[in-house]
């Protein structure tokens, strides 16, 4: 049912359903056009003269761009409005995509061709920035995973699509091979054109200097851009929220890069069969993300801030070990098929359940701040997977297989700082509240009794 308080409505609170649709749809648009490269890799690599360790490095460039793209987005949202800053980043986005791969035609045009592709991904921000504002804390941790997880999905469907729309354009349109790619690309680009116009058509905003009662509303005054930026980077919680949810979206990441080219080298799958099998790892997002919103939710009613630390804890640590057996799995003599796709769907749900429990605390830590806070946690994602990717799979140093374990063993040994995360007001996983609040946070803590929410 829907809740609202007169006053509000008056006020001009209220939101119909189109303000979360628009943010998963816009953000869909940006997962699809991030990985829409991996799954046709095989084509990719003769028409531009790809040597192997080029996908690594156009990797990192998209993880790069991912990582600049949401620090910047923070502020963006802070002092525009999320819903601005969304729709002209997805329109940024689909023109130097589009220029990017009429243009390509080496190397470095395939790394610049993933880097403003990860631009893209900086439309999380602004998706949970939104979904904050208009959700009350009782709610914020479902709406923020749904909007989310669901967004997700959008890399599983490049991984099924991408193949698919390659193969109609040579076989059916009989465009030349060296070209076929590019006009495959029409599709990422223009999804990014219609949803960052929908975006930015929708007709309302949020008020200058006011926001709906959800967990991130702030204060009616409009803070200056280095006051916001302050109040983000100066809280220890966003920076330890940044590292863990480097291990948890991060790993993410990693495997949405890999997995088509490992179950294609692995298990000698064809294009269109090795993209199916790898975007069962992100097709779990529609559900695994929610579930990890419901779930930091629910402890919370119950047990609070400590329920949802703890739930992030455990789930986190659970995906970190499915992950090492992943590795492992991989790496053994005759490895089975539908047991390897089995135990990374597990992962999977682990991993993405993990990350909808970590913004399920991130609207929590400053009103004032909030899209910094989502900036800098949204951004520990890319920098996890950056240093992931450089540490275990740039070079020949480690297979694929002792890389995604070695992936796992880190991201275990990274959610240990969630213990240091302590709310003077709600208290941590070790302790409970403050006696006395006077640090100054309590200006930024939610509002507990704000009841207004879309979806309850």
């Amino acid at each position: 049912m829907v809740t609202m308080d007169k006053k509000r409505v008056e006020e001009g609170c209220y939101y119909d359903y189109g303000a979360f649709h628009l943010a998963w749809l816009s953000l869909f648009a940006g997962f699809f056009a991030a990985f829409a490269a991996p799954p046709i890799l095989p084509a990719l690599r003769p028409a531009l003269v790809l040597a192997p360790s080029d996908s690594s490095a156009a990797a990192v460039g998209s993880l790069s761009a991912t990582l600049v793209g949401r620090l910047a987005m923070g502020p963006a949202c802070d002092l525009l409005g999320p819903r601005r800053a969304s729709g002209v980043a997805s329109l940024v986005c689909a023109l130097a995509l589009a220029l990017a791969a009429v243009f390509a035609s080496s190397p470095a045009g395939f790394v610049a061709l993933r880097f403003v592709a990860g631009l893209s991904l900086a439309n999380f921000v602004a998706n949970q920035h939104w979904m904050s504002r208009i959700f009350a804390p009782s709610a914020v941790g479902l709406a923020n995973a749904v909007a989310a997880g669901w967004a997700n999905v959008g890399s599983a469907a490049a991984q099924v699509v991408m193949p698919v729309a390659y193969d109609a354009v040579v076989l059916r349109l009989g465009v030349p091979v060296i070209v076929a790619w590019r006009v495959t690309y029409l599709l990422p680009c223009a999804m990014l054109v219609a949803t960052g116009l929908a975006v930015l058509a929708f007709p309302y905003d949020l008020p200058s200097g006011f926001a709906c009662g959800g967990a991130g509303a702030g204060g009616g005054k409009r803070k200056s851009f280095w006051t916001v930026v302050r109040g983000g980077v100066g809280d220890y919680r966003a920076w330890v929220l940044g590292l863990t949810y480097g291990y948890c979206y991060g790993v993410e990441l990693i495997m949405e890069n890999v997995a088509a080219d490992f179950f294609r080298k692995r298990f000698r799958l064809p294009m269109e069969a090795a993209g199916a099998a790898a975007a069962c790892f992100g097709a779990m997002n529609a559900v695994a993300r929610p579930a990890g919103g419901v779930a930091s939710d629910e402890v919370a009613k119950r047990f609070g801030m400590r329920g949802r630390l703890w739930a992030l804890w455990a789930v986190q640590s659970a995906g970190a070990a499915l992950c090492v057996l992943v590795g492992r799995m991989g790496a053994a003599e005759a490895p089975s098929l539908a047991a390897t796709v089995a135990v990374m769907v597990a992962c999977a749900a682990f991993v993405q359940a993990a990350s909808g429990l970590t913004f399920g605390v991130v609207p929590f830590v400053s009103k004032r701040s909030l899209g910094v806070v989502s900036g800098m946690t949204a951004s520990g994602g890319a920098v996890g997977a950056i240093v992931t990717n450089r540490l275990f799979f740039s070079g020949f140093r480690y297979t694929v297989e002792e890389a995604i374990s070695c992936t796992g063993v880190t991201s275990l040994l990274c959610t240990l700082p969630v213990a240091l995360i302590h709310f003077p007001r709600y208290g941590g996983m070790f302790c409970g509240p403050s006696a006395t609040i006077d640090d100054g946070d309590n200006d930024d803590d939610a509002d507990a009794n704000d009841d207004y929410m879309l979806l309850k």
